[in-house]
């Protein structure tokens, strides 16, 4: 088959870039504070083509609009619209939106690898730096704990409204060659891989189209009213915070058996504060841990819309947000086992030193009766 060269119109690169800026984000106070700062209005992020009662955010993310940026894209200025989102659980949503109306499709994947180099890890860390940044500065007493070394998500969307003899979806991914869009490369790719590459692929109506993979998506959507995006967002969110929660046990399990090693090689019959001590240390990390994990996993729920459940659960999946969402879990069960030992360990001392109390009250006893006698 032939594979065709049409025009894309009404089409974008959407950049993104999520980091983990805070254990939590007081979202009430961050509006208020980006209105004084930025004078303008925040907004509640919303699903638009999801019924309330469909879709909808656990806590609506605060939407905020950034100055729009200058960009080299392949050796010319282009402006960048900019906007970032707040989620409660201290992730912000940057995105670079970066237009690429009548293009080829040739040159269009051209832009989207190109918005990719500039962008991405190896060198466009500066410009996501800078953003950051200044909204840690405009919004610091809204941040609760701020993060010392924040982690990122990196994700790249190809959105398109219309394509120049194409007129239905079905065949879209067989007539256009998806494939160096998706993955990036100018070699060809073995059928496999390109199998691999097309296998997350969902429609809802003849001509709209959404494919996935790992670190990018193509989304072709005629009537602009797609919250794909918006799903993905919140996704690599989802993936985002339960790593920063999983390295934080990996930091801390080691930690935490030293100190129980610690504790126990003292020898003092008033360990059972120390004990206690460590015991309320994990219930505490414990306690805040699943407080914040339970934020992530309600961060989007899903009743009725059976389309962008499929499209949320496929993305999830792919991101291998279960994944490590149990490797958080079999963790905190370590620190909760830890916990329940540690406590019986410090009843148990609380025992002996009481023991030792009563035999010591029996000696003294002993010991003024015989006085009195002799």
């Amino acid at each position: 088959m032939v594979l065709k060269q049409p025009h894309v119109h009404n089409a974008a690169v959407i950049a993104m870039r999520l980091v983990d800026i805070a254990d939590t984000i007081d979202l009430t106070a961050a509006e208020s504070l980006w209105a004084r700062h930025a004078r303008t209005a925040a907004a509640r992020g919303r699903l638009l083509s999801a019924p309330p009662k469909a879709m909808t955010f656990g806590v609506p993310p605060v939407e905020l609009t950034l100055e729009p940026l200058s960009i080299d894209i392949l050796g010319q200025p282009v402006q960048v619209a900019a906007t970032a989102r707040l989620y409660e659980f201290g992730v912000v949503a940057l995105a670079l939106q970066v237009p690429a109306d009548d293009l080829p499709w040739v040159d269009f994947v051209a832009r989207m690898n190109a918005v990719d180099a500039t962008l991405g890890l190896a060198s466009g860390t500066r410009i996501w730096d800078e953003q950051v940044a200044h909204l840690a500065d405009a919004l610091r007493p809204a941040l609760v704990r701020p993060s010392v070394a924040p982690l990122h998500e990196d994700y790249l969307l190809a959105l398109v409204q219309a394509m120049d003899g194409v007129e239905g979806t079905s065949m879209l991914h067989e007539e256009v060659d998806l494939v160096p869009l998706l993955s990036g490369e100018s070699r060809r790719l073995s059928e496999q891989a390109r199998k691999d590459l097309l296998r997350q692929r969902f429609s809802y109506y003849t001509d709209d189209l959404v494919v996935l993979t790992w670190d990018r998506a193509f989304i072709y959507e005629p009537r602009n009213d797609s919250d794909v995006v918006d799903i993905l967002e919140v996704a690599n969110a989802q993936l985002l915070e339960l790593r920063y929660y999983d390295e934080l046990l990996d930091a801390e399990l080691p930690r935490m058996y030293d100190l129980v090693e610690a504790t126990r090689n003292v020898a003092n019959p008033f360990a059972a504060r120390r004990y206690a001590d460590l015991a309320r240390h994990l219930y505490t990390l414990v306690a805040e841990v699943t407080e914040i994990t339970e934020k992530v996993d309600n961060a989007l729920q899903v009743t009725e819309d059976v389309y962008l459940a499929r499209v949320y659960a496929s993305a999830l999946e792919l991101f291998r947000v279960p994944h490590v969402s149990k490797a958080v879990d079999r963790k905190l069960a370590i620190i909760r086992d830890s916990y329940a030992a540690l406590y019986e360990e410090a009843s148990s001392k609380r025992g002996e030193l009481l023991e030792l109390a009563i035999i010591a009250l029996i000696v003294v006893e002993i010991v003024i009766a015989v006085i009195r006698h002799v």
